[in-house]
């Protein structure tokens, strides 16, 4: 099926050119063509152009969409989520009103350790049930592509529940979904913290690899979850098994994440609240995307992720909603850019890219994702009428969005 989106005020994230990341400068060069048309085929993106230029042969499509100036953005990618979980949290949040800190709650067994509490009790079904909605609602905010992470079941039968609720997902869902096993994100109630991390290695990663129920690995390596060695030794062992690492890195100190990310060649290195000047350097050259969660800081009252000086330093930024129980409820992506611009004081366009071709790359998708090329996978949203690009990071709580497309079809 052919379909065409005509109309266009400005076609947004037309500028990759066939890369898969943009750094440093790069990340201010959007692409965008004003009065544009853009055409599908089947799932992917066929071509696209100026209205001027649409041809009797092109305008010929089996559907016609007209965008009636509204702007058409490539799909956010949401690089980094917890969206299989069971219940709310909010009494945590009463909590740190109060005065708590995330460290305090997850030392009174609060936190995920509460999370894994819950996941326990509930079936699988129920489970996808919430997940589903959870990412029903991402969707229709313009989210096209998200990873998401088990963990909060902390034992090798949960870890497996988790992950078998996100192959469903994966299956049954329009959105691209990537799954990473998170069994390092806390240490079990019932286990030390070296049977624990032996439990992972000898019993939990084999068996996620031979049922294949994962794409990445990642561990909390941080002050108070997991130190560099555990880190290591983990990681090492998912390599056996063709699992990527995906790090939560420097969220609750410089605690050597991006290091041991960097040295097993992790894919991202996420959070980086607590990043120094030299794990920067650490970063160059390396393939490695540092992916800020800025939502989490702003929920959390921590600092932000350095994303200012990590792109002035030549290198790329992605950004990821985070969208858990605890530290993170909310999946909204448009709200996430206007974080990267307000208080990370990223530029409109560069924060864009970060939640878009950036974003992909951290999932390993930027090849067909995170752009609007000819040949990539057709995920893209219409706005309504909107005055500039520079408006939807500006206007942080108004909903733009006037359609989804997901493969070249639409989502209600």
């Amino acid at each position: 099926m052919r379909t065409l989106i005509k109309n266009i005020k400005t076609l947004v994230g037309a500028g990759s050119e066939g890369k898969l990341r943009l750094e440093g400068a790069e990340m201010a060069q959007l692409g965008t063509i004003d009065n544009a048309w853009l055409l599908v085929d089947g799932e992917r993106i066929s071509s696209f152009g100026e209205m001027r230029c649409l041809d009797e042969a092109t305008a010929c499509a089996d559907l016609v969409v007209d965008a009636q100036g509204g702007m058409v953005l490539p799909s956010w990618c949401d690089p980094h989520t917890h969206i299989v979980y069971a219940g709310s949290r909010e009494g945590e949040f009463v909590d740190k009103i109060r005065g708590m800190s995330y460290e305090e709650i997850a030392k009174r067994g609060g936190g995920i350790l509460n999370s894994a509490d819950l996941l326990h009790t509930l079936t699988e079904e129920s489970l996808y049930e919430q997940a589903v909605k959870r990412a029903r609602e991402m969707m229709l905010k313009g989210t096209g592509c998200i990873e998401i992470k088990s963990g909060y079941g902390l034992n090798t039968a949960d870890e497996l529940k988790m992950l078998r609720v996100i192959k469903r997902m994966k299956e049954t869902l329009p959105v691209k979904i990537v799954s990473t096993f998170l069994g390092a994100h806390a240490v079990g109630r019932q286990y030390t913290q070296p049977e624990y991390v032996n439990l992972i290695i000898d019993e939990m990663i084999p068996e996620v690899g031979r049922q294949k129920l994962a794409d990445y690995i990642d561990v909390f390596c941080d002050t108070g979850f997991f130190t560099v060695e555990e880190t290591a030794r983990i990681l090492e062992a998912g390599a056996k098994w063709g699992m990527l690492p995906k790090i939560h890195a420097d969220e609750l100190a410089s605690s050597g994440g991006v290091e041991v990310g960097v040295a097993h060649n992790a894919l991202s290195v996420d959070h980086l609240e607590r990043m120094t000047d030299s794990q920067i350097e650490v970063l160059r050259g390396s393939g490695t995307m540092p992916t800020a969660l800025p939502g989490t800081s702003f929920f959390l009252n921590m600092p932000f992720a350095p994303a200012r000086k990590i792109i002035d330093a030549g290198l790329g930024v992605a950004v990821a909603s985070d969208y858990n129980p605890g530290s993170t409820p909310s999946g909204d992506m448009k709200f996430v850019v206007s974080l990267a611009c307000i208080k990370m004081r990223l530029l409109p366009e560069e924060a864009i890219n970060a939640a878009t071709i950036n974003s992909a790359y951290a999932m390993g998708l930027s090849k067909d994702y995170g752009s609007i090329e000819a040949g990539k996978v057709a995920n893209f949203f219409i706005t309504e009428p909107i005055p500039s690009v520079n408006f939807i990071p500006y206007a942080y709580t108004s909903p733009i969005i006037s359609r989804v497309f997901l493969k070249g079809e639409e989502v209600h």
